[in-house]
């Protein structure tokens, strides 16, 4: 179980890292190993996501410490990933930063909340309504990662698929890898689409 979830996070690295989602060794991914006791592997801290290697992740419990002995550090936002795995029912939880979601949460931080309509994408969460909506929270960019986290959580609602987290990034979850994966591309893809529309409009 724990090498299987190894690989299937390990692809998906490989496949943000490619589009260059992990700029100046920025992000951190993790996949749940277990339920209970909750344990997940985590990205390693300061390591380049562009390459694969055996020190890439590392296994930590609930409370985002490591479950076993090891040199490695859980990366430092680890408790946004723990917050996730007690309020959802997520299998998996992708934080990346980009330009373009980045841009939206400087928008829109101070509604706290951005609304996306009308958009194909939004069928990537399961929303099939011809006028269908997803609405994705943002949360202020606490330096203190406890209360950080706190605020990640807060923000969950039923349907919350992700959250923004002001001039900083975005964090996504699904059941697995692939649907966390396929979240993170939507919403990824209706953040540049708006950011785009708004510069033509200019």
């Amino acid at each position: 179980m724990r090498e299987e979830r190894w690989n299937e996070l390990a692809d998906i690295k490989d496949e943000l890292a490619a589009r260059d989602w992990f700029p100046g060794t920025s992000g951190n991914l993790s996949i749940k190993v277990s339920d209970s006791p909750l344990t997940f592997l985590v990205t390693a801290s300061g390591k380049d996501k562009r390459k694969r290697t055996e020190e890439d992740f590392l296994l930590v419990d609930e409370n985002g410490k490591p479950a076993e002995e090891t040199t490695l550090k859980p990366s430092a936002e680890t408790l946004l990933h723990t917050e996730i795995y007690k309020k959802t029912e997520a299998g998996c939880s992708l934080h990346v930063h980009t330009l373009d979601n980045n841009l939206i949460s400087d928008l829109y931080g101070e509604k706290g909340a951005i609304t996306f309509r009308g958009q194909e994408l939004i069928k990537a969460f399961n929303i099939w309504k011809e006028d269908g909506e997803m609405t994705l929270p943002i949360v202020p960019n606490y330096a203190d990662i406890p209360t950080l986290a706190q605020a990640v959580g807060n923000a969950i609602t039923e349907g919350t698929k992700g959250v923004l987290i002001r001039n900083h990034g975005i964090t996504v979850w699904g059941r697995n890898g692939f649907e966390a994966k396929k979240h993170l591309e939507a919403f990824e893809f209706l953040c540049s689409f708006h950011v785009r529309q708004l510069m033509l409009k200019r």
